[in-house]
């Protein structure tokens, strides 16, 4: 019995790099995928193809998670396409890095709002399919950066934190009807976007990390996975760092 079968998905954000891993990954343990992407229609296209060759019900949506309309509208032709929806991964993030001193207002607006206001836009879009179904289960991806901090991400850090608190008080609002909301903080995750790093710098970080290497987008995507299926029924309220042991 593959571990999401049955159950349908939305995950944001997941035309490449992690959110494409976990919607790989949820396709292979059974889960039918609604998935989003902002620009990238080509890559969405591809994916809706690989999904389906694997035997499930998959569809892309251009949706832009940071604006509260078009999310509304996405949940509501997730249920008409595809009848409920059991999990939500909110996966859509951007990164728009600088010195504090550097940093402009409109570049700490932007990375809240699609980092941070997508979570708020897309679990209030959800929830009313989820109570009616007494059941559901919300994963936010969160950053260790989100954790502890980073010198030069103050915007991101501040987007990645509040996810954490949303993401607790949601448990608590929620899990009396059976709606468990979690948290993923991924630490170096080697991307297409990692890639295009000096390999030095990429050797560094390896070398911090007590495993010794960079994360994939499949090990968060396995995490990704005990959060989604009954596996976890009694986990809600947690954050869990998907990270090699940096922050250890």
């Amino acid at each position: 019995m593959k571990l999401l079968e049955g159950k349908t998905a939305i995950i944001t954000g997941a035309s490449r790099g992690i959110g494409r891993g976990i919607a790989q990954v949820f396709a292979e343990q059974g889960a039918n995928v609604a998935f989003t992407y902002s620009s990238s229609v080509e890559a969405g296209n591809a994916l809706e193809k690989e999904l389906k060759d694997v035997g499930v019900n998959a569809k892309g949506y251009q949706s832009n998670a940071a604006s509260f309309e078009e999310a509304q509208k996405l949940a509501d032709d997730v249920v008409n396409d595809f009848g409920s929806i059991d999990i939500l991964v909110n996966n859509a993030g951007i990164t728009k890095d600088n010195l504090l001193m550097r940093i402009s207002e409109e570049d700490f607006d932007t990375v809240i709002e699609v980092n941070l206001k997508s979570v708020f836009n897309m679990t209030k879009a959800v929830q009313r399919t989820m109570l009616k179904q007494r059941k559901g289960s919300i994963i936010n991806m969160s950053s260790v950066v989100g954790v502890k901090g980073n010198a030069g991400q103050t915007n991101y850090a501040a987007s990645k934190a509040g996810i954490i608190g949303f993401s607790k008080s949601v448990a608590l609002e929620l899990g009396s009807r059976n709606i468990r909301s979690n948290v993923i903080a991924p630490g170096f995750i080697e991307t297409e976007m990692t890639a295009k790093l000096d390999e030095a710098t990429v050797k560094g970080w390896r070398e911090g990390i007590p495993l010794k290497r960079g994360g994939t987008p499949e090990d968060v995507a396995n995490a990704c996975v005990f959060l989604a299926s009954d596996l976890s029924a009694y986990v809600t309220g947690q954050t869990l760092n998907v990270d090699g042991g940096m922050l250890t």
